[in-house]
């Protein structure tokens, strides 16, 4: 059987039933799509234009950040210090900091300069072995400049060999010009951002910022509705800094995921476990805001709810452009098993993607994407802090 690649000799965590280790392990793609996946004793007679000896080293999927703001002007640390000084998320954000000083930034940007200000947080990502990044919109509240932002993240996925998958966040924050008038910016959302996003295809998911310094849950639902009507697929930021039930909304209107979560309820959980909506968990944000409330960890694996890590990588509260950090962080602080995390960082991530028949796992038929690692055991990746042991990244068989 002919294939481009081969690799031999790996230890294959394929991700596809928990680790599912494979000691002496072997590769074949061709087209950029895996062919084989499996223990080399058994596999048929490839005739490969290319055979990697991996050596021994392990082999996993390709990381899967699967919740980043990557796409923004600026940054945010004089906000940091002023939280040092004490001051919380809501009172810099209701003093005209927070998402909006992003937004002023991000306005007076161009498209080039939002590819060129994002490509070293992309860089950083893809050289710990990512091959799937998912990026949001929400610092232009316009159209113009949420379609911007949406180009510029596209535009990354030409600039480096990744995949990129956008969301359009424009329930992110309420503008200036809309002051006193949520609802009426959220009307903007609605009759004239969704469908002309949606029109130009600039735009895989449709997420909201659901929260008292957001949007209410009945705004959230206009979002979702207005998604639904374009035929985009939904996601939310939810239950981060309180509870308004917005998981249980996202998961009714079948939500790919619910991100944050640190105050869900059983209610929510409930309804996430009936929907199949994965729990994307954002430790950055946790340790970087200096939380004290943990997300309800126990309780969503009780109730069999997939969990995803990410970095949330963004300029005000989760200033974090390490996946490997993510995972150690996610173990550390929410007590997350290794397996857990690997999972939280491929499978689950895919899945909280809607790209689970793509990626995500090392299996026939699907993309070959791959990182092989100088390690001993996949304990490692979530173990060590600071130290990247990538020895390679393929995307799309390359």
């Amino acid at each position: 059987m002919r294939c481009d690649t081969l690799w031999k000799n790996a230890r294959l965590a394929t991700m596809a039933e928990g680790v599912d280790a494979i000691d002496h392990g072997l590769i074949a793609a061709r087209d950029g799509v895996i062919l084989h996946a499996g223990p080399q004793a058994a596999a048929p007679m490839f005739d490969a234009a290319e055979v990697i000896d991996c050596e021994g080293r392990w082999i996993t999927p390709g990381l899967i950040d699967c919740h980043t703001h990557l796409v923004y002007a600026g940054n945010r640390a004089h906000e940091f210090e002023l939280r040092l000084k004490g001051a919380s998320y809501e009172e810099i954000a209701r003093a005209g900091g927070g998402i909006v000083s992003t937004m002023k930034a991000t306005r007076a940007a161009s498209e080039d300069d939002l590819v060129a200000g994002a490509l070293p947080r992309l860089d950083a990502l893809i050289a710990e072995g990512v091959t799937t990044i998912e990026v949001k919109s929400g610092y232009g509240l316009t159209c113009d400049d949420e379609t911007k932002m949406l180009r510029a993240a596209r535009r990354l996925g030409k600039e480096r060999r990744v995949r990129i998958s956008t969301t359009f966040l424009g329930a992110h924050a309420l503008p200036p010009e809309y002051a006193g008038d949520a609802d009426g910016y959220v009307d903007l959302v609605c009759r004239w951002m969704i469908p002309a996003i949606a029109e130009a295809g600039l735009a895989d998911a449709v997420d909201a910022f659901c929260e008292g310094v957001g949007f209410t849950p009945a705004q959230t639902q206009r979002v979702f509705d207005a998604a639904a009507k374009v035929g985009l697929p939904v996601k939310l930021h939810a239950e981060q800094l309180s509870n308004l039930n917005g998981a249980a909304l996202a998961a009714r209107a079948g939500a790919l995921s619910a991100d944050h979560l640190e105050h869900l309820d059983a209610e929510g959980i409930a309804a996430m476990a009936r929907a199949g909506t994965v729990a994307t968990l954002l430790p950055g944000a946790y340790y970087f805001m200096r939380d004290t409330h943990l997300p309800p960890v126990a309780a969503l694996r009780a109730a069999g709810v997939p969990i995803a890590l990410a970095t949330d990588s963004n300029p005000g509260t989760s200033p974090l452009t390490s996946l490997l950090l993510a995972m150690n962080m996610g173990a550390t602080l929410f007590r997350l098993t290794v397996e857990e995390c690997l999972a939280a960082v491929t499978r689950n991530a895919a899945r909280a993607l809607g790209l689970s028949g793509e990626t995500g796992t090392i299996e026939a038929g699907k993309s070959c994407d791959l990182a092989i690692w100088d390690i001993e055991r996949p304990a490692e990746l979530v173990y060590r802090i600071g130290f990247n042991s990538l020895h390679a990244r393929i995307w799309k068989g390359l």
